[in-house]
């Protein structure tokens, strides 16, 4: 294998998978950070512009593509908001409170679809793995655990349509319905962990076993951090650090922990 400081492999095809997973990871950090430490309703909405801005740097143009990564999110969103706007301590109905509830949502929760949407999971793994000495069994077996998520589906489906040529079906007794769909989760359970148990005797040979310190692997792949990284993660802290201070300086910054 070759060292650490070769990089191989086609480029990614958006700007933001260009920039280091590490580089990203610590910039959503710091938003995540600087998005919690207040309930303002100037920083979230500062963090969220921002945030929005990236879209197409992450490679999210049509709106049926971003709708369809960002659907849970905007409904956590509104279910805080619903949530906090009917059981206000102050006994009114406190839409300020509520939207700004819904933008630290999103505000924390953006980043990480951005991040995943953009960046090859390869990468996040051999970055891991590179510059922060993860464990080399942690960072790639959760990479195959992520690159097999989409079987858990196929196969599910599989069972089912497996079920309905069998004739098994509930109608519409809802008992019935439930004690399939126990069964159909239990066989997805069981072959998953038969997948999983193939999966890790194969990374085993592969020497993925090897304890630390033992040996000093290397990476085919590499990572390395360039100027843009680092700029990157300079914006990040320097837009943090802006809506941080424009909050204070407006009189509407208030600790998450203050009295």
């Amino acid at each position: 294998m070759t060292t650490a400081g070769t990089v191989t492999g086609t480029p990614p095809a958006v700007w933001l998978g260009r920039i280091n997973p590490v580089a990203q990871i610590v910039a959503i950090l710091a938003i995540t950070v600087t998005a919690l430490a207040t309930i303002d309703l100037l920083t979230p909405a500062v963090l969220v512009a921002a945030e929005l801005a990236l879209l197409p740097a992450a490679g999210l143009f049509q709106p049926r593509a971003l709708l369809a990564k960002t659907w849970p999110l905007l409904l956590s969103a509104a279910g805080v908001a619903w949530v906090n706007l009917l059981f206000s301590a102050s006994g009114g109905w406190d839409w300020t409170g509520s939207a700004a509830l819904a933008l630290r949502v999103i505000a924390v929760a953006l980043p990480g679809v951005l991040f995943v949407a953009s960046t090859d999971p390869v990468r996040v793994a051999d970055a891991l793995t590179v510059h922060w000495k993860v464990s080399t069994r942690f960072a790639y077996g959760a990479l195959a655990a992520i690159r097999l998520a989409p079987l858990l589906v196929l196969e599910w489906q599989a069972i089912r349509l497996a079920r309905r040529a069998r004739g098994v079906d509930a109608g519409r007794n809802p008992i019935a319905a439930i004690r399939l769909f126990g069964g159909a989760a239990f066989a997805l359970l069981v072959a998953a962990i038969r997948r999983g148990s193939r999966l890790a005797l194969a990374m085993d040979a592969r020497g993925f076993d090897a304890t630390a310190g033992s040996t000093e692997r290397t990476n085919a792949r590499g990572s390395v951090l360039r100027s843009r990284d680092h700029l990157y993660v300079a914006g990040a802290v320097l837009l943090c650090a802006t809506t941080t201070a424009a909050s204070v300086a407006t009189g509407l910054w208030h600790p998450v922990f203050s009295s």
